[in-house]
């Protein structure tokens, strides 16, 4: 499964400049104007894992596969695109797609980058895009409740349920409340998919910065200033780094972070937050032919797993040999594994780990 983020944010806070580091590109257009961006670009990145490198140094495969994020570069909130202002409506739809949303915030000044407000403001920036987000809701919201009124006279059991969980949503968003920040009882939290809420989404927060800023950043006096609600990470990131990190080699990027007093890029931090942010983890097939990462959510069974691969490694499933993959890398594959006696054979209730390193045993 590739975990697709969309990137989101007012115009010129440097949402496409942050997209073309982050894949290497140059795709999304950069421009000094308003919706410069209409159509999302889609971009593929590799998550970036040392773990698969030590691996493939181990196996010698054909080839190695990482996990992938898909980044969707998404065009310029403006206040009203709930109502269909700028391109409001094809870029909230746009939204609705993603899995999480990466809202950039601009803390930077530039002269020579206008802001579509006419100034840096951040917390009314993030206001802005927030609100719209709720109006975009509870449009959705409304629109359904005739139906679910109907339904419920009927006797419908789950149409009344979720016209009260419809209302109190209404009513909580009104005050300004992202449907992300409220609680649910386990009734509702099984409903609740099924009114595709775009302020429901996970959130984390890139505060673009300055590149002098980077190294002095306080994340306690930004989340005050912001506003920004204590559930929410706020990774911060200098596009114009990050756009210099992606011109560079490994070696060079090295040495620049090393100069930079930074510990890793931008992108690292975006990915492996949003993995934690959507509850995911990898685990590894390693072979001659290919070592390759796959990506599920924590708490997947050994035949879900297996599935992931193809749909008739789950059908067929019966049982998967695992090795940790500190055992694996410890001891030199999985044949010094097998030997030290770090192979398992786990059956249908096993809860893969993240790391794990499987080879799955099916039936045609």
């Amino acid at each position: 499964m590739a975990l697709q983020i969309g990137i989101v944010g007012l115009p010129n806070v440097g949402k496409s400049t942050l997209f073309n580091a982050l894949t290497k590109s140059s795709g999304a257009m950069v421009g000094n104007y308003p919706f410069c961006t209409i159509d999302p670009n889609v971009g593929v990145v590799e998550v970036p894992d040392a773990r698969i490198e030590k691996l493939a140094i181990l196996v010698k495969p054909e080839k190695k596969i990482p996990a992938i994020v898909e980044f969707l570069d998404i065009a310029g909130l403006v206040k009203g695109a709930s109502q269909g202002e700028g391109l409001g409506n094809q870029f909230l739809a746009n939204i609705r797609e993603c899995d999480a949303i990466a809202q950039v915030v601009r803390l930077f000044q530039d002269s020579n980058v206008t802001h579509v407000h006419g100034g840096i403001d951040p917390k009314r920036d993030r206001e802005v895009i927030e609100s719209e987000l709720i109006l975009a809701d509870l449009q959705s919201l409304e629109k359904r409740v005739s139906k679910l009124e109907k339904e419920a006279r009927g006797g419908d059991k789950e149409a009344q349920l979720l016209l009260a969980l419809t209302k109190r949503l209404s009513e909580e968003l009104n005050q300004g409340k992202l449907a992300s920040q409220l609680d649910y009882t386990k009734e509702e939290k099984a409903i609740l998919p099924r009114l595709q809420l775009l302020t429901q989404k996970p959130m984390l927060f890139v505060v673009n910065l300055h590149e002098n800023e980077i190294i002095n950043f306080d994340e306690n006096k930004v989340r005050a200033e912001l506003g920004i609600h204590p559930s929410h990470k706020i990774i911060p990131i200098s596009a114009k780094i990050e756009q210099e990190l992606g011109q560079l080699s490994e070696e060079e990027t090295q040495e620049f972070l090393k100069e930079l007093g930074l510990k890793e890029p931008g992108l690292n931090a975006l990915i492996r937050h949003a993995y934690d942010l959507l509850g995911l983890h990898t685990y590894f097939t390693a072979g001659q032919k290919e070592v390759r990462a796959w990506t599920i959510p924590k708490g997947t069974l050994a035949p879900e797993a297996a599935g992931v691969i193809h749909t008739d490694f789950e059908k067929g499933f019966i049982r998967a040999e695992v090795i940790a993959y500190q055992k694996y890398i410890e001891h030199g594959g999985e044949l010094g594994a097998k030997e030290k006696g770090h192979l398992r054979l786990e059956g249908k209730e096993y809860l893969v780990q993240d790391g794990d390193v499987m080879h799955f045993r099916f039936a045609n």
